[in-house]
């Protein structure tokens, strides 16, 4: 079928039949953008109602170090910072140069 002129009467008509096409059902039911805003909230609620450190744990470290008593170990801590490394938890976006 040849394309009509672009000042014709079919041309228009054929335009209007494209856009007067119903609306593509939506998947999501109305409802379900409400039952999840819902939930997250619930789950807001929860994780702002507990500490996000250990408490009893901060204090415990406070007094170790009042008291001279909390031991600095360099092999411990290069060993958890390698491992934090490793398991792809750094922050950082620097990568180690292929050999």
């Amino acid at each position: 079928m040849p394309w009509p002129d672009s000042g014709s009467d079919a041309l228009v008509a054929a335009a209007t039949r494209v856009s007067a096409a119903p609306a593509p059902t939506p998947i999501v039911r109305q409802d379900e953008p409400t039952r999840v805003a819902v939930q997250a909230g619930g789950i807001a609620r929860e994780l702002a109602a507990t500490a996000p450190v250990d408490l009893e744990r901060v204090a415990r470290l406070k007094k170790a170090i009042d008291s001279g008593s909390f031991r600095i170990l360099p092999a411990t801590i290069a060993d958890r910072l390698l491992a934090l490394k490793s398991d792809g938890n750094s922050h950082g976006s620097e990568q180690e140069p292929q050999a």
